[in-house]
């Protein structure tokens, strides 16, 4: 296993316990687990494959930046998409041989925060990587919407040869892919290097994708601005109009502050953008939050079972219990918009700071994986905003 020195982020946190938070009973939806396709509007699934051998700590360290930065630009697209994503790593000598050293992660899922608890708590060991191995994971074991207008989609990133699997021909892989309408996106972690890109080009083009090249040292561009630190204050503010309840309630609302206080470990500007994404329809707990569950029809709050309520809702009226959630709704519409304000104005400063300084994102591992999703979500008929 070739040895890099990859971008020095530190992770300074302790994040152990943030996979116990995600301990629901079985069938339980606040678990990282299968969530059963939305029905109605246009999908989106995507599934995040990551090298975790020992070179790739710049990689997930980037990917850990800069989730919500993704999340983000799929919710400029309109129709807005009914969006899922999935998480395997691979080539970690911590893994099991037999499967190739891949792992699933999480199916896919809307639960953002459960995906993010999961990169969270990866880290980088040794390692071979079979990169047709956990593609052939991803395309077989995941609950695939199979709609015709859902864009499908597979990301693989990493920098030792594709075609190292002995078992698996990557072309087969790769072609069984796209015979069934899933696209496969390739990121390979060494830009400018020469004679290790072996089957990372070949890859995407059989599977009807987008290749790209990135320097993994150099990570991603990231810039902090005056309006993070509000956004980060009113990611916090919004969480207080989430109404737990049931057996997912506890954990689900846990996690969500678990995770907060991730991103805002990371840097202020993933804090800002985790709230902006948290701003946008894209971010949904109905699993265990009465806001977003009677909004999408999931509950009716007259005839819920009192100990399925929180505490305090237990003895009210039908109607207190409606007054009351639709008094916390109110309250987040109104934090939401002022999230959206702000993110704008924090948008321009970044795009006017990236522009003086001369930064360009084109190496970047989230720049990839935008510029691929905007692409081909297009040519399922979705426009963008932005």
């Amino acid at each position: 296993m070739k040895r890099t020195t990859m971008l020095g982020l530190c992770v300074g946190m302790v994040l152990a316990g943030f996979s116990a938070a995600w301990a629901a009973g079985p069938g339980d939806r606040a678990r990282v687990g299968a969530a059963a396709p939305a029905t109605g509007g246009k999908h989106v699934d995507l599934v995040i494959c990551l090298d975790t051998s020992n070179s790739m700590d710049g990689l997930i360290a980037s990917a850990k930046q800069k989730l919500w930065a993704v999340v983000n630009e799929l919710a400029t697209a309109r129709p807005r998409p009914i969006l899922r994503v999935g998480l395997y790593h691979y080539g970690n000598n911590g893994l099991d041989a037999k499967t190739g050293w891949v792992e699933k992660l999480c199916d896919l899922t809307d639960n953002l925060d459960g995906v993010y608890s999961k990169l969270f708590a990866l880290r980088t060991y040794g390692g071979t990587e079979y990169v047709a191995r956990v593609v052939k994971a991803a395309v077989d074991e995941m609950g695939w919407n199979m709609d015709k207008g859902t864009l499908r989609v597979i990301f693989v990133a990493g920098n030792e040869p594709a075609t190292q699997d002995a078992t698996l021909k990557l072309q087969d892989v790769c072609k069984s892919a796209a015979s069934r309408g899933i696209i496969i996106n390739t990121i390979y972690c060494e830009y400018g290097a020469t004679g290790e890109q072996g089957g990372w080009q070949d890859a995407a083009r059989w599977a009807d994708g987008q290749y790209a090249a990135i320097n993994a040292d150099r990570g991603t561009v990231v810039v902090n601005s005056p309006y993070d630190k509000k956004l980060a204050d009113l990611s916090v503010e919004l969480n207080g109009t989430y109404v737990a309840f049931g057996a997912a309630g506890k954990d689900g609302a846990r996690l969500q502050a678990d995770m907060e206080t991730a991103a805002g470990s990371m840097s202020p500007s993933a804090h800002a953008e985790r709230a902006q994404a948290k701003a946008s329809g894209l971010y949904v707990n109905d699993a265990w939050d009465l806001v977003d569950a009677k909004t999408g029809g999931k509950v009716d709050l007259a005839k819920m079972d009192p100990n399925a309520l929180p505490e305090k809702m237990r003895k009210m009226t039908p109607k207190e219990r409606e007054a009351y959630v639709a008094g916390k709704a109110a309250r987040r519409d109104a934090i939401q918009k002022e999230i959206r304000d702000l993110s704008a104005k924090r948008e321009a400063f970044v795009k006017e700071q990236v522009a003086r300084q001369g930064l360009s994102e084109k190496q970047a591992f989230d720049a990839a994986l935008r510029s691929a999703v905007r692409r081909q979500a297009e040519q399922k008929d979705f426009r963008f905003e932005k």
